[in-house]
């Protein structure tokens, strides 16, 4: 499976300003994380990108962009009917190929040399099939993700066959519906913000789109896929920040900072900052 393209969605009411904002990456550079989100994904092999934004942001990220612009086709979601409906506004851009998804109010550290958006991508040509990145995470942060009730892959390390699907379910729906053997007790496997895709997945969203009042969930389209086809989870090496939570942007940058080239100086700051409080 070939994967040459990537979805960035970035388009809903709380999400639009946050990838405009500023950060300093690994390397002490400083950059918008649209910027590094977009470098995430140039790394992962894609060559095109597709942009899900609002009505009349098309400056502002364009700027962001700096560079990268010219890779950028820009797809306006112009009415706000749900995430689901922001993935499928990219459904000329994608046509009948696989793709990368990642959301724009994430940003992603690897540990080690291969970016996460790379190691999904080898996975999902591996397997050729649609692969969801998760990451175990404590219950208390269940109301912010859509998690997946799975089965371990005999032999494959942090490789799942997905079940179910749930978005943002409640502790007690969790507990009920999708406890994994092995995880610790009070953490799930929800949504890491990066996926790899295949056109059926489109298709889903196109005929709930037809059946819908409102909006639809990505994650109802992709409980559907577990049910019709090989749908898998997987655990990567390194960990996503949500900046659009309180504090956020501050701890994304704090991880920035210290998995790059600066983490002696960061911490001697810390250190210091702490000492004084």
């Amino acid at each position: 499976m070939n994967i040459r393209k990537a979805v960035i969605t970035a388009a809903g009411q709380s999400q639009r300003t946050l990838p405009l904002q500023t950060l300093v990456d690994r390397d002490g550079q400083t950059k918008s994380a649209l910027m590094i989100l977009l470098e995430e994904a140039l790394h992962a092999g894609v060559e095109e990108i597709g942009l899900v934004i609002g009505p009349g942001d098309r400056d502002a990220f364009r700027a962001a962009a700096g560079g990268h612009a010219k890779r950028l086709h820009f797809i306006e979601q112009s009415e706000p009917l749900g995430y689901g409906h922001a993935v499928l506004c990219a459904q000329a851009f994608t046509q009948e190929e696989p793709f990368l998804l990642l959301v724009g109010d994430h940003l992603y550290v690897a540990k080690g040399p291969k970016a996460c958006a790379r190691q999904l991508v080898e996975i999902a040509a591996a397997e050729s099939c649609s692969v969801s990145a998760v990451q175990a995470t404590h219950e208390s942060k269940l109301p912010y993700y859509g998690a997946v009730g799975a089965r371990r892959l005999q032999g494959q390390a942090g490789l799942y066959q997905v079940d179910q699907v749930i978005e943002k379910p409640t502790p007690t729906i969790a507990e009920q519906k999708l406890i994994v053997p092995g995880l610790r007790a009070g953490h799930y496997l929800c949504f890491f913000g990066m996926h790899v895709l295949t056109p059926s997945v489109m298709s889903l969203l196109e005929a709930m789109m037809r059946q819908a009042d409102g909006g639809v969930h990505l994650s109802n389209a992709l409980a559907q896929t577990a049910e019709l086809e090989r749908y898998l989870a997987a655990e990567l090496a390194g960990r996503r920040y949500d900046i659009g939570v309180p504090y956020g942007l501050l701890t994304a940058q704090l991880a920035l900072a210290l998995n790059g080239q600066d983490r002696a100086e960061v911490l001697a700051n810390l250190v210091e900052l702490l000492a004084q409080s």
